[in-house]
C-alpha cells in the first residue's frame, strides 16, 4: 500500500461494502478489509492478467471470505445495491466518467464514490456536480514522486464551482493541504507547456483556446498566493 492507495482507503467509511473497480493486484481491496474499513469488498478487473493476480493475492492473504474477485468491465460486474461505496483509481478522468455513465442503475444505489483520476480531474469533477453528486472531501497524495488527486463524492446537489476551482479541487482549496502549492504549480506548468506549443503557430495564438489558456494561467497564479 503506497500513499496513493492509503489515501483512497482513508475515505472509506467503516462498515462499508465496497467495490474496487480496476483492482489490479487487489491491494486496495485487501487493505479495506484488513484495516476494518469494509466488511466485504467486490474487486474487479476487465483484464484476465490482473484478475488472476488479484485472485492469487487474496487467496494467499486468506481473505476469500471477505473479498470476491470478478472478471468484467466497469460497474457491469455489480448488481444494483451490491456495493454502497465504489472506488475507481488509476484511470483517466474521462474513462471514469464513461464507466459511471454506463451503469446508472448501480450508481443509484451507491452512497459514496472514491475516485483517483490520472488526468482530466476537472472534467470528472464537473461530471459529478452535473449528475447529482457533491464532492464532500478531497486529498492529495505523493507516491513515487508523483502527485495524485483523490476525490470523495456523496449524493446531493451543490452549486457548481468556478472552472478554476474545478481544476484545483474545491475541497482542496478549502483545506489547503501541504501539497496544494505544488499541485497548483503543476497545473500551471501543464498549461504553460500547452501555450508554448501553440506559440509556434500564428493561427493558434490568435485562437480563443490560446486566450483561454493564458487566462487560466493568470488565475492559477493568483491562487498561488495565500
Amino acid at each position: 500500500m503506497d500513499r496513493r492507495l492509503q489515501a483512497l482507503a482513508d475515505f472509506v467509511q467503516e462498515g462499508s461494502v465496497a467495490a474496487d473497480i480496476g483492482t489490479d493486484h487487489g491491494y486496495l481491496a485487501m487493505a479495506l478489509v484488513q484495516q476494518g474499513r469494509a466488511e466485504r469488498v467486490i474487486a474487479s478487473d476487465k483484464n484476465r492478467g490482473p484478475y488472476e493476480a488479484a485472485c492469487r493475492s487474496i487467496q494467499e492473504a486468506g481473505l476469500e471470505q471477505s473479498v470476491e474477485v470478478r472478471l468484467g468491465d466497469g460497474l457491469q460486474v455489480l448488481q444494483p445495491g451490491e456495493a454502497d461505496t465504489i472506488c475507481i483509481a488509476g484511470m483517466g478522468g474521462q474513462l471514469i466518467c464513461e464507466i459511471l455513465s454506463a451503469s446508472p442503475e448501480v450508481l443509484l444505489e451507491a452512497r459514496q464514490l472514491i475516485l483517483q483520476p490520472m488526468n482530466a480531474a476537472k472534467e470528472l469533477r464537473g461530471w459529478l456536480y452535473g449528475h447529482g453528486w457533491n464532492i464532500e472531501d478531497e486529498s492529495l497524495a505523493e507516491a513515487d514522486g508523483r502527485l495524485y488527486e483523490i476525490i470523495s463524492a456523496v449524493k446531493g446537489q451543490a452549486a457548481l464551482p468556478s472552472p478554476i476551482l474545478l481544476s484545483i479541487g474545491p475541497r482542496l482549496w478549502e483545506k489547503k493541504p501541504q501539497l496544494l502549492k505544488r499541485h497548483v504549480a503543476e497545473l500551471t506548468a501543464r498549461l504553460e507547456k500547452a501555450v508554448q506549443g501553440m506559440e509556434k503557430s500564428r493561427a493558434a495564438t490568435a485562437s480563443a483556446k490560446y486566450r483561454s489558456l493564458k487566462q487560466q494561467i493568470k488565475e492559477l497564479e493568483g491562487y498561488m498566493k495565500w
